[in-house]
């Protein structure tokens, strides 16, 4: 509490009018000087005394209470931080310096953690927004009380403006304590180009950079790239330059590249050493051979399928009578081109990316050597599907070909006239092609599908069986050959659907995801482990024919490992999420089966540079007169200085001390005024002097 002695005037009229009283007088004190009057001194005597009382000078007393100064302290809590021993010196600095200014009188503490990214940041990249936190803590701080700001940091703030806009900032000293090591060194991997789509099968490239800080001219360094469905290779980079990597996607949908360059022994983190991209595969038009054994209803409905997809380029040939048949019909009347068996089954056998076959019967037009090289065709990784008819039970069936060692249902030699519904069996229901197609019905229950009147018996050699009769017998198996994959159904009256006879069931869904299954689509894999990253979490999706109770593993951008257990969806598909902090790279592993995402940007700014510098705020310090340090060096000594001024300048800092201003500010508690011009006093005054000038001008 201290005491403040001024002086002021409280007048008794406004002070328009005591100006007023105050010219008139000086006007006649002026005439009478002029016009030579005696006593015009003593009247201005007595005007002075008369305006002196009516303007009462008081003597002003105030009891002030000081105010304490506040001192400011941002800790930088970004992922950066946790780089070596940075986050444990961060916090040893917050102690001390909490310890130091609450040793000094009548200084309050505002400390203020920021950096740590929130649910969701990550995938905006905001880098650490250390300035944006500081000059929030001053907007509700009133800045006559600001005396200084300490900012705890590796200095790699991303959110600096232009130095005319850091005014309000920095009004008082900003004092920046750096943790880390000066002349650090790092190597990370910088993505240049990369495209997020691309064609099947054609040429793509990426476009990479390895970027050291302390490589020397023409240095190399080992750079890994995996690509799903492919494999891994090791290839050398030049460092600083750029390098360009082609690849092609062997699949449609997406397809993960990983890249990762070998670390240094000084490296500050792995974490910008790696890099996931995904990129889209498109199917250029997909090239489908059908082949119709004999012209029948059922026959439009591929056609109609395959030929509303804008995407599908079919060629479709219909055999409409065998060679060995001679009924007098002209050639022009059953086909506009000979079948060109050579050119398909031979030449150009390879271009096509699917190959039906319905209803078709060996008739001797396609000798067994085309059928070895479709056998071989599918052992390569293409894909064929057979709609079986009549004929697959008899001698004619194409069983009786060299497709015999690919396919997966022996006929029995048995033909079931009778109506029925198929049904899903329990892989059916867990599969892809089939689960959750419309109308299935409750498990053991009767699907809510239209009867089918024929069905080929088999005796299933290997495969997944999804479709079967109430009987339990086969009516749809798909298999893997190889690198290939194959289908069949086991009847030809699916067109019964399509019409609509009796409700009709999902033919063209269940065609539809049968011929992209074989084309080996990746939404439809049957064991497929997915994941991706939104809103601050990894969202896991796992689909197997079987209940699967185990959890996944999933291992983060540093290193650490934790189980999450997935929770049974139905349609065999099991998915949890997992929230996350830490941008980068997260592998998820289900035994065999590896994927990866990525949890914020490709090149996160965060750890674009992860070197400690204070370069970045050293326009902050100079604007504020503030300093900046190495806690490596020690903690410095916090001392209260008076504000400089233009005739007393001063620093702010020293070699092992830090200035914070003492502002003075304060509160006034009470408030006396004391009169000077005493009324009896004045008046007395004013009857002497009037006395005087009666007496003066008298004579």
């Amino acid at each position: 509490m201290t005491d403040s002695l001024s002086f002021a005037f409280s007048p008794l009229v406004p002070w328009p009018l005591l100006a007023a009283c105050a010219a008139l007088a000086l006007g006649l004190m002026v005439l009478g000087l002029w016009r030579r009057a005696r006593g015009s001194l003593l009247r201005l005597l007595v005007a002075v005394l008369l305006l002196a009382a009516l303007a009462n000078p008081v003597a002003r007393r105030e009891e002030r209470a000081e105010l304490p100064d506040i001192a400011v302290m941002v800790v930088d809590d970004s992922l950066s931080q946790g780089i070596g021993q940075r986050r444990q010196q961060a916090e040893a600095a917050e102690t001390a310096l909490r310890e130091k200014l609450a040793a000094i009188d009548n200084l309050d503490i505002r400390v203020i953690r920021a950096g740590k990214p929130e649910a969701g940041q990550a995938e905006r990249d905001e880098g650490t927004r250390l300035y944006s936190a500081l000059s929030l803590a001053l907007s509700d701080l009133p800045r006559h009380r600001l005396a200084g700001s300490i900012l705890v940091t590796d200095g790699q703030v991303h959110d600096l403006p232009e130095p005319e806009a850091m005014a309000d900032v920095a009004l008082a000293p900003v004092h920046v304590l750096l943790t880390g090591q000066p002349g650090e060194r790092d190597r990370r991997l910088v993505v240049q180009n990369a495209p997020t789509f691309g064609m099947v099968n054609q040429d793509l490239t990426v476009t990479l950079r390895v970027d050291d800080t302390g490589a020397v001219p023409g240095e190399t360094a080992e750079l890994r790239f995996r690509q799903q469905d492919v494999g891994e290779q090791t290839i050398v980079a030049p460092v600083g330059r750029e390098l360009t990597i082609p690849f092609k996607l062997r699949r449609a949908g997406r397809s993960l590249l990983e890249f990762e360059v070998a670390p240094i022994g000084t490296e500050l983190t792995p974490l910008n050493n790696r890099v996931a991209l995904s990129v889209n595969g498109v199917r250029d038009r997909l090239r489908v051979l059908l082949v119709t054994g004999e012209a029948h209803t059922g026959e439009r409905v591929w056609r109609n399928l395959l030929k509303a997809d804008p995407n599908v380029d079919l060629v479709h040939f219909t055999i409409l009578r065998p060679p060995d048949k001679q009924d007098g019909t002209p050639i022009r009347e059953l086909s506009l081109i000979a079948f060109p068996i050579r050119e398909l089954f031979e030449l150009k056998l390879n271009e096509f990316d699917l190959i039906i076959f319905d209803r078709y019967r060996r008739r001797g037009i396609l000798p067994s050597s085309y059928f070895e090289n479709i056998a071989n065709y599918v052992a390569r990784g293409g894909a064929l599907l057979e709609v079986s008819g009549p004929a697959y039970a008899t001698p004619l069936s194409l069983y009786r070909t060299p497709l015999a060692e690919i396919f997966p249902g022996r006929p029995t030699g048995q033909v079931r006239t009778e109506p029925f519904r198929p049904r899903l069996t329990e892989t059916g229901r867990r599969h892809p092609v089939t689960a959750g197609l419309p109308g299935a019905g409750p498990v053991d229950g009767t699907p809510n599908w239209g009867q089918w009147f024929r069905a080929i018996s088999v005796e299933a050699l290997r495969g997944e069986t999804l479709l079967q009769t109430p009987q339990g017998e086969p009516l749809m198996i798909l298999d893997r050959v190889d690198k290939g994959r194959i289908a069949q159904i086991y009847s030809d009256q699916i067109w019964l659907w399509s019409r609509g006879f009796e409700g009709g069931g999902p033919q063209a869904e269940l065609l539809r995801r049968m011929a992209h299954w074989s084309m080996k689509e990746p939404d439809l894999e049957e064991e497929s482990l997915r994941a991706s990253a939104q809103g601050g979490r990894i969202e896991i999706e796992r689909r197997s024919l079987k209940p699967r109770d185990a959890p996944v593993s999933v291992t983060g951008p540093d290193g650490h490992e934790e189980k999450l257990p997935l929770i049974e969806r139905g349609n065999g598909i099991a998915s949890n999420a997992l929230p996350v902090e830490r941008p980068g790279i997260y592998r998820i592993r289900d035994g065999e089966l590896e994927t990866v995402t990525t949890v914020g940007a490709v090149n996160p700014q965060e750890f674009a540079d992860p070197r400690a510098t204070a370069s970045v705020l050293k326009p902050l310090t100079d604007a504020s007169q503030g300093s900046s340090r190495w806690l490596r060096d020690g903690l410095p000594d916090i001392r209260m200085i008076e504000k400089p001024t233009r005739a007393t300048p001063r620093d702010a800092a020293g070699r092992n001390w830090i200035g914070l201003y003492r502002q003075h500010d304060f509160v006034v508690t009470g408030l006396h005024l004391t009169p000077l011009a005493l009324p009896l006093a004045v008046l007395a005054a004013v009857l002497a002097a009037l006395m005087l000038m009666w007496r003066r001008e008298s004579r």
